[in-house]
């Protein structure tokens, strides 16, 4: 009978100089060139945090005052076309008022003492016809709001804004691609791989057209900027030699 341990031997050592030989293949050059797409929009959508504070001698009295200023607000914006969907509490509060005496003949300070409570509350509101937004602010204050926490502004629905924004990021990076490739002398092959990231700037201090006149004539005038939508386009291209 023939040994059967050479046999064995043979075929690991086969075995084992496959991925030796895969090892010494050239790798695939590639070029990996990022892109920048940027869209700018007119906001169509505002949000204002508003609130009402108050303060009592009690808890009591300064949470009474202000349940009946913010039932008296929310009343308001219900009023002016805001839906409840889109009303939402955002902060709450009730803390004591200390006062803080001097020292005492003995250069002892006594401990504060509590003097009255103030009461905060407020509601995120989202407003869907920037048109209305300078009328809103009015009645806003008119209705009890003493607190207001700023106006911020954005687009409902982006997603067609940020597709014009890849298209842009994509096409500015296979133009930098292409100038690479023909420089090098050699081609761009099959896309290996593309990855992104997105931003959305802050509105610029510049009022868009559409809403200059409606602006002018609010009782509150507002300014609604625009949105610079920017989508960052990370790609990488086989390239084609001339031995390909």
């Amino acid at each position: 009978m023939r040994p059967f341990l050479p046999v064995v031997s043979l075929a690991i050592l086969a075995g084992l100089s496959l991925p030796a030989f895969a090892d010494n293949a050239a790798p695939t050059p590639t070029i990996s060139i990022q892109g920048r797409g940027e869209v700018v929009a007119a906001p169509d959508t505002a949000g204002v945090t508003a609130g009402v504070t108050t303060q009592g001698a009690t808890a009591r009295e300064a949470l009474d005052a202000n349940t009946k200023a913010m039932a008296s607000l929310i009343a308001t914006l219900k009023t002016a076309g805001i839906e409840a969907k889109d009303i939402q509490t955002s902060d709450f509060s009730v803390n004591p008022q200390y006062v803080y005496p001097d020292k005492d003949a003995n250069g002892v300070t006594p401990p504060p003492s509590i003097t009255g409570y103030i009461v905060q509350n407020g509601v995120s509101v989202k407003i869907r016809k920037l048109a209305n937004l300078g009328d809103i602010l009015d009645k806003i204050v008119t209705a009890g709001s003493n607190t207001i926490n700023g106006v911020s502004f954005s687009v409902d629905d982006p997603a067609k804004l940020l597709d014009e924004a890849r298209k842009a990021a994509f096409a500015d990076a296979a133009g930098k691609a292409k100038t690479y490739a023909d420089a090098a002398g050699v081609g761009l092959g099959t896309i290996i791989s593309i990855s992104e990231g997105s931003d959305v700037s802050p509105p610029q201090p510049v009022m868009f057209r559409a809403m200059a006149a409606k602006a002018d004539a609010a009782p509150v005038p507002v300014e609604a900027g625009q949105l610079t939508f920017d989508v960052n386009a990370s790609v990488v291209w086989a390239l084609k030699t001339s031995s390909d």
